[in-house]
């Protein structure tokens, strides 16, 4: 009997630390952080279209000069390229812009002077005083093509209808060098070729 009692108490007695033992605590969830959003892509301005311009160059009666030139606004100006042809080989000629878009006179008087819109004296173009018009002499190779690479006087535009706007003047190519010194053109002389300065268009065919 007592053995009874005691293994009952022994039982009893392991029965409550069972249930008296802490449950183990859970695990804690783990922590996400929420995905930073996005962040929206930053509309980008399209770039400025550079402004264009062209003029076909025709000769003058008895003359076999001819040419395309065009017109791009870049670094802040304006740019022009080209050929001309016809020229006597080895050669050097003045090239200006116009006041006119005028080409109709035989000799192309109709170009009217050079284009001057601030009325100051003829120079050359990379030094003041000097027309908006002008421009470095162009030379001629040994087979009579001159190829032009140049920017035009600082102070003209393409298509921007102000005063110094080239869009609608002409282009002379003259007979001789221009000395960037007489009165009021240079002395370059007679009128070879004569063109008119058009907005954005390709050159008309010889």
């Amino acid at each position: 009997m007592r053995l009874t009692r005691t293994l009952l108490t022994a039982a009893t007695v392991l029965a409550l630390a069972a249930c008296s033992k802490p449950e183990p605590e859970a695990a804690p969830e783990p922590v996400t952080e929420a995905a930073a959003p996005e962040a929206a892509p930053q509309a980008t301005e399209p770039a400025a279209e550079a402004a264009t311009a062209t003029a076909t160059l025709k000769p003058t009666e008895g003359n076999q000069v001819a040419g395309e030139l065009t017109f791009t606004t870049a670094d802040g100006g304006v740019h022009v390229t080209g050929t001309v042809t016809g020229l006597t080989p080895d050669s050097q000629h003045g090239f200006h812009i116009h006041e006119t878009g005028d080409c109709s006179a035989p000799d192309g008087t109709s170009a009217g002077g050079h284009f001057n819109p601030d009325g100051v004296a003829h120079g050359q173009v990379t030094a003041d005083p000097h027309h908006a018009g002008d421009t470095n002499n162009i030379t001629a190779d040994a087979q009579g093509t001159a190829t032009i690479d140049q920017m035009l006087s600082s102070n003209v535009d393409i298509g921007k209808g102000d005063k110094y706007d080239i869009v609608g003047k002409g282009v002379i190519v003259h007979a001789k060098p221009d000395d960037y010194t007489s009165q009021p053109t240079g002395e370059a002389g007679a009128r070879l070729a004569c063109g008119v300065i058009q907005a954005g268009q390709a050159p008309a065919s010889m």
